[in-house]
């Protein structure tokens, strides 16, 4: 009877959910999934391998690129099995621990997201505000420091949140939101007080993406008064297309993940489908996009590309 009660009250699984209403075609539906997939991969693979055989290419900008550019593969294969396991084999079931770590890594990567497109920021800031000492600032030891702190800021804040659930009973429906495990989506589902987690999680945000922003759109604001003091209107343009690619970065990243949190936690009667698309553009759209738009608007980066498409 013990064991029964155990089952009922604390099940083993969690189920995840595709596009409700939308069974019958979702074998239809992963074909664009692997595509996204396959071209997410493909092109941050590709901006990695030509990173790293060009020397030209080994400057702080480009270095940076490649450190977002492996927290995009992250990202990308953190979510694979789950989602393309629902739309090819409606494979739904995933255990408690390995909810958790999809979670854990999720998150995670979410946040050193964040961190490389602020640190990005900061490059983009000295290049244009402080050029002469660009070199001697942006230093490779000083930019793999400032990495591997974020890594640690990472780390640190989001071990708690496996933590915190795996304590928690489940005696709800165990029907999740989403493909994969966000800490947003399980929480809401326990049978217990998560008072500490609802304020813990809105801390974390506010720490790390909130403040990531912010800083962010305080070196723009800088940038833009310094740009704005250039006499020439050609160099004032040159100067603002350097960040093109950036600004496209931040607000694909950063617009989604927003929405989904305000949604999650303050606007509970919205659409179910609504909260699953700008899920899957949050996770989905930075490892797809950021390869193109880098791609297209670095002509050096471009250029090596191509080689290597030649040389094939």
């Amino acid at each position: 009877m013990s064991a029964v009660n155990e089952t009922k009250f604390n099940p083993a699984v969690f189920f995840l959910t595709g596009i409700p209403g939308k069974e019958d075609v979702h074998l239809w539906i992963s074909i664009p999934f692997c595509l996204v997939y396959v071209t997410s991969i493909v092109g941050n693979s590709l901006i990695l391998f030509a990173i790293k055989t060009d020397p030209s290419l080994h400057e702080p900008m480009y270095i940076l690129l490649s450190m977002l550019a492996v927290t995009d593969l992250g990202l990308s294969i953190t979510t694979i099995p789950t989602i393309l396991g629902i739309y090819l084999f409606n494979s739904r079931e995933i255990s408690h621990n390995a909810c958790f770590t999809q979670m854990f890594f999720i998150h995670f990567l979410a946040k050193i997201e964040s961190a490389m497109l602020l640190m990005m920021a900061f490059d983009r800031f000295i290049a244009i505000c402080n050029p002469l000492r660009y070199a001697s600032i942006l230093t490779l030891p000083r930019l793999a420091k400032m990495g591997s702190v974020f890594v640690l800021r990472g780390v640190a804040i989001e071990l708690p949140f496996p933590l915190l659930l795996k304590w928690f009973q489940y005696c709800r429906a165990n029907v999740l939101s989403h493909s994969y495990c966000l800490h947003q989506d399980i929480m809401k589902l326990a049978c217990a007080d998560i008072t500490v987690n609802n304020i813990y999680g809105l801390f974390v945000t506010v720490i790390t993406l909130w403040l990531d922003s912010m800083l962010i759109f305080l070196s723009y604001v800088m940038i833009l008064k310094a740009v704005l003091g250039i006499a020439s209107h050609i160099e004032c343009l040159r100067a603002l297309n350097t960040c093109v690619s950036h600004l496209c970065a931040v607000l694909v990243f950063y617009m989604p993940g927003f929405s989904l949190t305000v949604i999650h936690r303050f606007w509970k009667s919205s659409s179910p489908l609504l909260q699953i698309l700008l899920g899957y553009i949050y996770l989905l759209g930075p490892p797809l996009i950021n390869p193109v738009v880098y791609s297209v608007k670095s002509k050096h980066l471009r250029a090596r590309i191509i080689r290597v498409f030649c040389q094939m």
